[in-house]
């Protein structure tokens, strides 16, 4: 019997018809609602030509709005990176059987999650000068807030991941003599990130997200370019708004997708073997 099967009764007939009624009543329900916000903006004039004008001009775009996705874009890339490979190393450094290793990397984890991301932001960019007497870059500022929180949230979930392992992979792995560092790096760790890949990418979501908090320290991102800027110059806030929100979504909808297909292919490559040949035959081949 399939998990499928114990877990979740498939609908009878009477089941599928109230699905399909509610279905359509929800349906409906969102239809309604879409066409009130519609007609409330149409009310307030929001659908004015004149403003959405300047979406349809090129300078807009090559001013405004590309050069603030390439910085979206340019700061979630580098902290992407940086927050795997923090979370991949704390997560070690609390799984590890020494104390003075393991409680420094604990303690390091538990505060940069408890800190608000935007705390963070405004020490790193004015704290750090402050100490160094050096300024410090708007974009680094946001890259290492970004690193360092998110990286605290990825340890937790590789962590996580690496207990979820069955032990007795690990077993096996010590069994024929591995060492701790090689069951980590070729067993639990790959495991862990393939279980956790939702969790991962869900992270890594947010994080594209709170790149918009690098406006607060003048980071020249989507939000500060193509919603401050563009409304200060035509007056359109509203719909500014509205198209850097499309422009998230389309980010993190390709993000996710990529996500899919790298879980499709580890599935994939994740197959059984095929089944071994029956002794009977094993033993008619080696005949001579």
């Amino acid at each position: 019997m399939s998990t499928d099967a114990v877990l979740y009764d498939h609908p009878g007939p009477r089941a599928r018809i109230r699905n399909r009624i509610l279905t359509v009543v929800f349906g409906l329900a969102l239809v309604g609602l879409l066409y009130w916000i519609y007609h409330r903006f149409d009310e307030k004039g929001q659908w004015a030509g004149s403003l959405w004008k300047p979406f349809t001009q090129s300078s807009t775009w090559t001013d405004y709005i590309l050069p603030g996705l390439q910085g979206t874009l340019q700061a979630a890339a580098i902290a992407m990176v940086l927050s795997l490979a923090f979370g991949i190393l704390f997560a070690v450094g609390r799984l590890s059987d020494h104390w003075w290793l393991r409680i420094p990397a604990g303690i390091v984890v538990e505060f940069f999650r408890a800190v608000p991301l935007l705390l963070m932001m405004f020490f790193i960019f004015f704290g750090i000068p402050f100490v160094t007497q050096k300024p410090m870059s708007p974009l680094w500022a946001v890259v290492f807030a970004l690193t360092l929180y998110n990286g605290s949230v990825l340890a937790e979930a590789f962590r996580a991941g690496v207990h979820a392992v069955p032990s007795g992979q690990s077993e096996a792995a010590y069994a024929i003599g591995m060492r701790k560092g090689q069951v980590m790096g070729q067993i639990l760790i790959p495991q862990a990130a393939r279980a956790m890949l939702p969790v991962i990418v869900s992270q890594l979501v947010v994080l594209v997200k709170d790149t918009a908090l690098g406006y607060i320290i003048s980071y020249s991102e989507l939000l500060q370019l193509g919603v401050n800027n563009v409304a200060a110059n035509f007056g359109n806030v509203i719909q500014a708004a509205m198209v850097a929100a499309a422009i998230y979504i389309a980010v993190n909808a390709t993000l996710t997708a990529v996500a899919g297909w790298l879980s499709r292919r580890t599935r994939r490559s994740g197959k059984a073997p095929r089944a071994a040949r029956p002794a009977t035959a094993l033993a008619a081949t080696a005949e001579p």
